[in-house]
């Protein structure tokens, strides 16, 4: 019978990124994005629900039971660690699990725009980083976090769902609290951050609407917060949080958000042209005056849209002109940029404006 361990070396040895385990199918992996099926035997419902009960603590157990679903990190010695969500579905045991880079990388090693250094350097506001799933994200942030760890001492506090990278201090100290064993919830924790002598603060997630009025007030009483989001742009971001809030409530958040909002940054990634994987393309809406404004009057994303496109002397840029820009470089094909541009048609006049191909 197949064991975890088994399967997470198979995991590694292959070089993907995530492992997908359901009742009889073979396991399939995430290699570079793409999603294959390997040639391991399909998996009984005994087998997986062993394998879920070599990974579940007792505690995780019975919020398995209770709920059908449930979150946690996993570390095995000499292969690393490991995000895990056990999950059912149509009546039988399933298992999504995410390898776990370890330690956080540099910035500079990430190809990210210097706007992302740039907000991590802040002293006080909100930080948003965002993207749909598997965009890097959760790397970005790490890596904003290792960038404050190495260069100012401060103390961090995280509160992660569960904690996939651990930060050893280095010029900052780093408590790192994991949701449901540390802390009973995100906006609990943040509660507390005041107590804790916090200058920066991270959030893994922003669940709720507690949740988001705490990040709001940590970053007012002028503290450093970052947080995460799965959103899908810049704009998308700062409407998903406004909307966590019912509509009488909604006028007060813009006006404290257009008052600590420092950047937006949201994420995705692309097929590099070299065939070495992938590389982040990078939308950056910085907090400037403007565009504080215009989130307090509730005004037009359009109007976030434009000021992006304008604002490169502050490090800003919507999708497609990073885009843009990785396809000058030559990091991206242009049928890969033509296919993942919010608005290829738009696309394809930039890169005929500027000279650098000619499209039929």
């Amino acid at each position: 019978m197949a064991r975890v361990v088994d399967l997470l070396q198979y995991l590694l040895e292959e070089r993907g990124s995530d492992l997908l385990v359901k009742v009889g199918s073979p396991p399939c992996i995430r290699r570079n994005g793409r999603l294959e099926r390997t040639t391991l035997d399909p998996l009984d419902s005994a087998a997986i629900e062993q394998l879920a009960s070599e990974l579940l603590p007792p505690e995780k157990a019975a919020e398995f039971q209770a709920d059908g679903e449930t979150d946690l990190a996993h570390s095995v010695p000499g292969l690393g660690r490991f995000r895990v969500n056990v999950y059912r579905q149509r009546g039988s045991v399933s298992l999504a699990i995410r390898r776990v880079v370890p330690g956080a990388p540099a910035i500079a090693d990430l190809g990210v725009p210097p706007v992302v250094a740039d907000l991590a350097a802040h002293r006080d506001g909100l930080v948003l980083i965002s993207g749909p799933a598997a965009s890097g994200k959760t790397t970005t942030a790490a890596a904003m976090i290792d960038h404050i760890n190495a260069s100012q001492a401060r103390h961090i506090v995280t509160i992660e769902d569960p904690i996939e990278v651990l930060h050893a201090d280095r010029m900052a100290i780093v408590s790192q609290r994991e949701v449901g064993a540390d802390t009973p919830d995100v906006s609990d924790a943040l509660r507390r951050v005041s107590r804790q002598d916090a200058d920066v603060v991270f959030v893994s997630e922003l669940p709720d609407a507690a949740a988001v009025s705490g990040a709001l007030s940590a970053a007012a009483s002028g503290r450093l917060v970052l947080a995460v989001m799965n959103t899908l742009s810049a704009t998308d971001t700062i409407a998903t949080l406004v909307d966590r809030f019912e509509p009488h409530q909604q006028g007060p958040v813009r006006q404290t958000l257009g008052r600590v909002l420092r950047g937006v940054i949201c994420q995705r990634l692309v097929d590099r042209s070299d065939g070495r994987g992938r590389v982040a393309v990078v939308e950056s809406l910085v907090g400037t005056q403007k565009v504080r404004d215009a989130i307090a009057a509730n005004a037009d994303p359009a109007v976030l849209e434009r000021l992006m496109t304008e604002g490169d002397y502050h490090g800003m840029a919507t999708f497609d002109q990073a885009l843009l820009q990785l396809f000058n470089d030559e990091y991206v094909t242009l049928d890969e940029a033509l296919e993942r541009a919010s608005y290829p048609e738009d696309f394809r006049i930039a890169v005929q404006a500027a000279g650098l191909a000619t499209i039929r």
